[in-house]
C-alpha cells in the first residue's frame, strides 16, 4: 500500500475504535483499498520467468500449476485467473523467494 492508504486504513480504523463508523463499513473500507491485481500478456509472464531465471516447469512448481499451463500463458492460448494473478503480481514485486 501507499503512504496514503496506510494513512487511510490506520483512520478508518481509529474511526471504527471510537464508534463512528460500524464494522461492515470499516470491512467495505478495507476491501476498497486494495490494489487491484494486474492481467499479465503472454509476454509479461515469458519476461518475468526469463528474469527470474526458471524453466517452465520450475515456474510452474512455485505457482503450483502444470508446465503445461505456463506454456499455453507464454503462447498467448490461455490466461492465468484468480489467486494464479496475484500470485504473479507478488512475485513480480517481490521476487520468487518469497514462494519459498
Amino acid at each position: 500500500m501507499t503512504n496514503i492508504q496506510d494513512t487511510l486504513s490506520e483512520m478508518a480504523k481509529d474511526l471504527y475504535d471510537v464508534g463512528a463508523i460500524d464494522k461492515t463499513t470499516l470491512r467495505r473500507f478495507d476491501l476498497n483499498s486494495l490494489p487491484p491485481v494486474p492481467n499479465y500478456t503472454a509476454i509479461q509472464i515469458a519476461n518475468l520467468r526469463h528474469k527470474l531465471g526458471l524453466s517452465q516447469g520450475v515456474f510452474a512448481a512455485y505457482l503450483n500449476v502444470s508446465d503445461r499451463a505456463v506454456k499455453k500463458w507464454e503462447q498467448g492460448e490461455t490466461k492465468p485467473t484468480g489467486a494464479t494473478l496475484k500470485l504473479l503480481s507478488i512475485i513480480e514485486k517481490k521476487g520468487i523467494e518469497v514462494m519459498a
